[in-house]
């Protein structure tokens, strides 16, 4: 591919992952001997707070209000991003499905705040089903429970369309069951949609039931210890990752980043340490989303007709992959940077 052809004409939609880490209460709240963790939300850690500030959002390290999230919701449609992928998860791994626990679960807070916002319709929504361990949805009677509880979802007027009809994206997809999305499709239609689209994100077959595929984050050495990488790296596994058909339509994912410091060890999540690639920067995302852009368009029958492309993520400061506004970016440039691809009159307009 010839880099001064990328992004000729290529258009996309845009959406990114919303990680509801950021509300509800750090168990150490209240701790004495844990001064950082007053008033920390759920998923803050001592080593993000200490060794990573730059990271903290320009609200705060807390997102649970109506302001901030109409704040979000405004910065992101100003900046051209179509839709959040907001993570869901089910309750008591492997029993029946916990509706009140769900409804007052805080890594829920986001979507209903979303849901409530005043000016929610400028952006679509969708779920990320995080189907893995400890949130595993087990047999198909909780998928056909889990089903009838995403339904008032679905059929939100704002809820995010591919071909039509609702986007479920799912994580894990080994975990996923056949059946179970067979009573999806069939609870679907009886709600009067034309059915969902299930996305696989990471790997799943067509004959499982999933209609399309896709990717949370592409990443290298996950677990392989502590060692700093170049950013530029993670292109060549983005590009071979690209990769779709009729049958099963592929949406991008664009990794905004990688480094996932702030969970590893004692003093964060307790996470064994991976590579990290630190050297990120706006121009590098912009390159890499506009590389997508471009495949779409010379792939049209391998992606959406949408052409929809997944960005990892809006707000995942633990793992580095985030675009949201933070004190050490707070002009918001990876949000340019966003802009400059998908609406590149809107940017040179403004500069």
């Amino acid at each position: 591919m010839e880099h001064g052809r990328l992004g000729s004409n290529a258009k996309a939609t845009a959406g990114a992952y919303y990680f509801d880490g950021w509300a509800g209460r750090k168990g150490l709240a209240g701790d004495r001997t844990a001064p950082w963790a007053e008033n920390a939300p759920t998923h803050l850690t001592r080593r993000l707070v200490e060794e990573f500030p730059e990271r903290e959002p320009i609200w705060g390290w807390r997102d649970d209000s109506p302001a901030i999230m109409e704040q979000q919701i405004d910065l992101a449609a100003d900046h051209g991003l179509a839709f959040f992928a907001f993570c869901w998860y089910w309750h008591d791994n492997g029993q029946a499905i916990n509706e009140k626990a769900i409804r007052e679960d805080p890594k829920h807070t986001g979507l209903e705040l979303f849901l409530r916002a005043r000016n929610n319709h400028r952006l679509k929504f969708c779920l990320l089903v995080a189907n893995h361990q400890g949130f595993e949805i087990s047999g198909t009677e909780r998928w056909r429970r889990a089903a009838d509880f995403w339904m008032p979802y679905l059929k939100h007027p704002q809820h995010l369309t591919v071909g039509g009809k609702p986007l479920l994206i799912v994580f894990h997809p080994p975990g996923g069951d056949r059946a179970g999305f067979a009573c999806l499709q069939e609870a679907a239609r009886e709600a009067g949609l034309p059915g969902v689209a299930v996305a696989a994100c990471g790997g799943g077959a067509a004959e499982m039931g999933y209609t399309h595929a896709t990717h949370y984050a592409i990443t290298l050495g996950y677990t392989a210890g502590s060692e700093v990488h170049r950013y530029a790296e993670l292109l060549q596994p983005h590009e071979e990752a690209w990769r779709g058909s009729r049958e099963q339509p592929y949406m991008p994912v664009v990794t905004a980043g990688w480094d996932k410091r702030p969970w590893e060890g004692p003093r964060g999540l307790k996470q064994q340490p991976g590579w990290y690639f630190p050297d990120r920067t706006p121009e590098q995302f912009a390159d890499l989303l506009r590389r997508a852009a471009t495949w779409m368009q010379q792939h049209p029958e391998q992606t959406t007709a949408e052409r929809i492309v997944m960005i990892y993520a809006w707000n995942e400061f633990g793992e580095g992959g985030f675009i949201a506004p933070t004190r050490g970016d707070p002009n918001g440039r990876y949000l340019e940077a966003l802009r400059s691809v998908v609406m590149p009159a809107a940017s040179k307009a403004s500069g």
